[in-house]
């Protein structure tokens, strides 16, 4: 049924100017707003958009709805937070993050990040295995 459809995802936010602002100035992708408020993410490589949409009652997603593949996690890491981002601290037993809040070692070195909106996001090793 689905097999020949160009899916694609999407996720709220409740100020959908300060989700553009972060989005297009803080990360640097092209957004784009089109009807009734919604944001386009557009991200190289993808066939389709990244829709952000605005909802009054938001409520965060509590796990990662976004994860950009990057070629140093480290380096992108020490820019986002030169510009301002906050990457989560999180410690479950094996699985526990650096200073820096980067997970090494236990599958692809990883970081994550939320919006303003609440809604988690990461940086990924794009060359793990």
């Amino acid at each position: 049924m689905f097999k020949h459809t160009k899916a694609f995802s999407g996720f709220s936010a409740d100020d959908i100017s300060k989700a553009k602002d972060f989005y297009a100035n803080t990360l640097g992708l092209e957004v784009t707003e089109g009807m009734m408020g919604i944001l386009k993410l557009h991200i190289e490589g993808n066939s389709n958009d990244i829709i952000v949409y605005p909802k009054p009652n938001h409520t965060p997603a509590s796990f990662t709805v976004l994860n950009f593949p990057v070629d140093n996690v480290e380096d992108t890491v020490d820019q986002l937070t030169a510009k301002g981002v906050v990457f989560e601290q999180y410690d479950f037993g094996q699985m526990k993050t650096d200073s820096k809040g980067i997970v090494r070692g236990m599958g692809p070195t990883i970081a994550w990040f939320k919006d303003p909106a609440g809604n988690i996001m990461s940086v990924i090793d794009k060359n793990a295995k």
